[in-house]
């Protein structure tokens, strides 16, 4: 059974360590997801394989969240220019979406490997 609170609170630590991170673009993403994924999994206990599943689920929440904050921002800058913005952002619309995937996959994956390594300390 999914705990609910660990994977919340791995996702906020995700969020916030996130948002801090942004001082130090890519490796600010990836301490992110690898403090979140590792609290979600300390908090959850009970075995690697829960673990593993708390960390994924507390990085892939963020990486989604991640991916639609992107969105948002490319489509205010497009909206803020006109219309030559918009078509900017619209033919840019592809390459964010991959991007968030992108975010998304790699968060989801490390989160899952610290959630791993939460889960064994904790026991």
């Amino acid at each position: 059974m999914t705990d609910w609170r660990a994977v919340f609170v791995g996702f906020v630590v995700v969020t916030v360590v996130g948002i801090v991170g942004l001082v130090v673009p890519g490796i600010g993403q990836i301490v992110a997801g690898l403090a979140g994924g590792f609290v979600a999994g300390y908090m959850a206990g009970g075995g690697l394989g829960r673990g593993f599943w708390h960390g994924l689920l507390a990085g892939s929440l963020g990486g989604i969240i991640g991916g639609l904050l992107i969105g948002v921002a490319v489509g205010l800058a497009g909206l803020a220019l006109g219309p030559v913005g918009g078509a900017i952002s619209g033919a840019a619309g592809i390459g964010i979406f991959a991007l968030a995937v992108a975010v998304s996959l790699v968060m989801a994956i490390e989160s899952a490997i610290a959630g791993i390594v939460g889960a064994a300390v904790s026991d």
